[in-house]
């Protein structure tokens, strides 16, 4: 059921833009309003009635109305859920990694020779 009512929605929405792209304008816009424009002009004249205004009207209820019923059918198709409502699980643990093992021990590093000491230059007492 929801997704036909999206499916019309969605013909709707095109019937609706094409309806409006095909309208003639008023002709004027803003241009018009400047320096003592009539009533008539500000608001725009009455015009007659057409079967693209008609159109508009319509398909512009009716996407309002399929708008509505469709936000209400999805809003009580959802449930107010927590954030932490999937934290409640513990992780999985980590096995841990063998260190390397040596199978020949390593020889101690040479012995560093003692510092070289250095003659002194002759002091006087």
């Amino acid at each position: 059921m929801y997704g036909i009512l999206v499916g019309i929605l969605i013909l709707d929405s095109v019937i609706l833009a094409v309806a409006v792209l095909l309208q003639a304008g008023q002709g004027g816009g803003l241009a018009s309003m400047g320096g003592g424009a009539g009533t008539d002009t500000i608001m725009g004249g009455r015009q007659a009635t057409t079967l693209l205004t008609k159109a508009t009207w319509w398909t512009a209820g009716i996407f309002l109305f399929l708008a509505l019923v469709l936000t209400f059918m999805s809003q009580s198709a959802t449930q107010v859920r927590s954030v932490l409502e999937g934290q409640g699980q513990t992780p999985t643990p980590v096995a841990p990694t063998p260190l390397p093992i040596e199978t020949q021990p390593t020889a101690p590093p040479p012995a560093a020779p003692p510092p070289a000491t250095r003659p002194q230059p002759n002091r006087r007492p």
